[in-house]
């Protein structure tokens, strides 16, 4: 009862007491973001060409907070997750294709997290057939014996130890006044190489499956449209908290491998590489952040994935449901784990070509679900008074348009595709 009325008496701890009840869908999302292949392309990026792309974290950001500012809005005003709404608003017969080939895409996507676990665990000298079994047995455990409270608080826990890479790149002793002009007065090379890395560094950011998540998330714990202005405080901080870790993965190759002219093909490699030129603990650090992320992206791809098949095609879905309640969407999650275990276990699984297909549909996939939600999200009759105003529209067409261009270039090249 004093608690009620300290509340209403400030309205300032009012507020932060809603926001920390609130907190959570945006940072998780922007954090399953740097999974292990967006942190394999922050590391060669940075082990390639130093500081001089670190400028491109600045239109990341803004794609990044555009699209999951949409899929916020949409699953609070409408209380209904994204494939539901392609479902309504586009036909069966667009659904099926569209989620069969996500599914597809997104069992790849998962064998890579769990490449990330091995890779990350071989580092620190352990095998990858004790590794990932052990890995893939604690993710089932967290989501289909846990609840949503409880993954989300774990879930937020793995959020804050990516930032050990903050310590990685700080032991490996950065030139900040290289750093802010590589910021502030971007040297642009204009050849194919560099041109198609600035691609794939941007073209990173969105993935087909974050934006059902997001939504998806929302709706799970239930956030109302009285309470949008603190959601936003959450996918703000989510994005900061992307590009934050981008920021110093960069940072952390570019003042180690760069400096000495080592170049690396995975992420796993910078790791090991660190370890004579910053340091044992700066090897660790970066291992122990490819593996938290490569963990934390291998529990929510697959109960992303999970959450918008069954609510493509109606079936009950939920963190909170039991497996009697929910059998199809624990079954799923269940089945993509396994096969992306399998994939990794196996002697001479073509592991790039699997990644490099993945990122295919994916690329042919984003700029389908884009135009969706733009569509969608300008409908009044699905919207009511919240559909996107000229400056959102403007931002979130952009936004578009510039993904689409990058995924379509990247599908048609190749280029960050090997």
């Amino acid at each position: 009862m004093k608690l009620i009325e300290n509340l209403k008496s400030h309205p300032a701890l009012r507020n932060l007491f809603i926001f920390l009840s609130i907190v959570g869908p945006g940072i998780i999302t922007g954090s399953v973001d740097n999974d292990a292949g967006g942190i394999t392309t922050y590391s060669v990026a940075g082990a390639k060409y130093g500081y001089t792309l670190l400028w491109t974290l600045i239109p990341s950001f803004i794609a990044l907070l555009a699209v999951q500012e949409m899929n916020a809005r949409m699953g609070i005003v409408t209380g209904k997750g994204l494939a539901d709404l392609i479902r309504e608003n586009f036909g069966v017969k667009i659904t099926f294709y569209i989620f069969i080939f996500l599914l597809v895409a997104d069992v790849g996507n998962t064998a890579t997290e769990f490449a990330g676990v091995a890779g990350s665990m071989n580092v620190l000298g352990i095998s990858k057939y004790l590794s990932v079994p052990l890995a893939a047995v604690a993710v089932w455990i967290l989501v289909v014996k846990g609840n949503y409270r409880l993954s989300e608080k774990i879930f937020l826990i793995f959020s804050v130890f990516l930032l050990s890479y903050v310590v990685s790149a700080l032991l490996a002793k950065p030139d900040w006044s290289a750093i802010g002009a590589a910021i502030i007065a971007p040297r642009v090379q204009w050849n194919r190489d560099y041109i198609s890395m600035v691609l794939g560094l941007v073209g990173t950011t969105v993935a087909p499956w974050m934006q059902f998540y997001m939504q998806s998330s929302v709706i799970e714990k239930g956030i109302k449209i009285g309470d949008y202005k603190f959601t936003i405080w959450d996918v703000v901080l989510g994005c900061i908290a992307t590009v934050v870790v981008a920021f110093f993965i960069i940072v952390s190759c570019a003042a180690t491998l760069h400096a000495n002219g080592i170049q690396i093909e995975e992420a796993k490699d910078a790791a090991s590489a660190l370890r004579p030129l910053a340091g044992a603990l700066a090897s660790q650090l970066f291992a122990f952040g490819l593996f938290v992320a490569s963990i934390f992206s291998a529990t929510i791809l697959p109960l992303a994935t999970a959450f918008y098949v069954c609510e493509a095609f109606g079936f009950e879905a939920g963190i909170d449901k039991k497996f009697s309640d929910a059998p199809q969407f624990y079954s799923l999650f269940t089945a993509i784990i396994l096969a992306g275990v399998v994939i990794i276990l196996l002697p001479g699984a073509p592991l790039i070509e699997i990644t490099i297909w993945t990122q295919v549909l994916n690329a042919i996939l984003l700029p389908v679900v884009l135009i969706c939600m733009m569509i969608i999200i300008n409908k009044k009759e699905i919207m009511e008074e919240y559909t996107n105003n000229s400056l959102q529209n403007a931002v979130g067409w952009v936004t578009s348009i510039v993904l689409i261009l990058l995924s379509s270039f990247l599908l048609i090249t190749g280029s960050g595709l090997g």
